[in-house]
């Protein structure tokens, strides 16, 4: 993969973008648009790689234990060269979430990236997890407990991972991400969850008004055949309440940095949406629109490759401790 210079759209947090109008979502068929799944969720627990799929350098697949589930869940783990030479050395952790239809088995080019960077000096190591969130999730609870992601995240992986490997296990070296679906997801749980991450990287992920979408007259289609009868789950689960709620521990704390193409119709308004309520909300943030990029993950990583990391190892290098020992000590 050749860096090049990315063609960025570059929207300052002054900007207003009210007066946009109809967005495209209003454009669209229901069926089509984003947060309106036509199939149900699913997950297969366990996967195994495509046929003649190579794991990157430095990745291995494994699995856990979630009790939430009853299952044991697979997991995507990439671990930096010098990682079992570097005796008690701890490393920040990304977490990296899938797409709709995904599984443990994705975002291989950006750990190569990373891998390359690493090697050349460009970027410190660093342990990048690949989770499985299943199809059509979102990385949230089902109220009838068939999916219990975000448990199983939260309460169960995180803490999985900090007590198997050599992480920063803490705030100040956690780093959550995702494209699409994975965007959605890692958005809302890292403002849900503040006091877990310290950066966040949302590429083209939509950040719908979640409580707006409630209608119990409506129960077989998401998200109320997702999350239930109860208006308080709506909320809950609602980016834009919960931003307004964690306030306080997200400004100056939580480094936010979203991504977005021009041409992505079903997202940008969504994206655009959450920037400006950023912007309202007094959150510092970085805000990117590619020119002309449709729903491209892979492209959007080769025309931002030369700086796809700097934004995370900026934010664990302002959030890291003047004392550096406390990164030594044991989960």
């Amino acid at each position: 993969m050749k860096p090049t210079l990315p063609r960025l759209l570059v929207l300052s947090a002054c900007l207003t973008l009210a007066s946009l109008s109809p967005t495209f979502a209003d454009k669209e068929p229901a069926a089509t648009r984003p947060g309106q799944p036509k199939d149900g969720p699913s997950i297969t627990w366990v996967n195994e790689p495509k046929e003649g799929q190579e794991l990157p350098t430095g990745v291995t697949h494994h699995t856990f234990h979630s009790d939430a589930a009853g299952q044991d869940v697979g997991y995507c783990i990439y671990l930096p060269p010098d990682y079992e030479t570097s005796g008690d050395t701890r490393y920040p952790v990304i977490y990296n979430l899938h797409g709709n239809g995904g599984n443990e088995f994705h975002s291989f080019e950006d750990v190569a990236l990373l891998h390359e960077g690493i090697l050349s000096g460009k970027w410190p190591p660093m342990i990048v997890v690949l989770p499985n969130g299943g199809r059509n999730t979102f990385y949230k609870d089902s109220y009838d407990g068939k999916f219990p992601i975000e448990t199983m995240f939260i309460k169960e992986f995180i803490p999985y991972i900090d007590q198997t490997y050599r992480t920063i296990a803490a705030r100040h070296g956690r780093c959550i991400e995702g494209f699409s679906m994975g965007g959605r997801g890692s958005t809302r749980l890292a403002v849900k969850y503040p006091d877990m991450f310290c950066s966040l990287f949302c590429q083209a992920g939509n950040v719908p008004h979640t409580s707006d979408n409630f209608d119990p007259s409506l129960p077989d289609e998401y998200p109320n055949n997702y999350l239930g009868p109860d208006f308080q789950n709506y909320l809950d689960n609602d980016v834009y309440k919960l931003l307004e709620k964690n306030l306080d521990q997200i400004k100056g704390k939580l480094r936010i940095q979203i991504a977005c193409g021009t041409q992505d119709g079903g997202h940008l308004p969504t994206v655009r949406d959450f920037h400006q309520a950023l912007v309202k909300h007094g959150v510092d943030h970085t805000y990117i629109e590619l020119e002309g990029l449709a729903h491209k993950r892979t492209e959007m990583i080769e025309r931002l490759a030369p700086i796809w990391f700097d934004y995370h190892v900026e934010s664990l290098r302002r959030a890291a401790p003047k004392d550096k020992k406390s990164e030594k000590k044991a989960p």
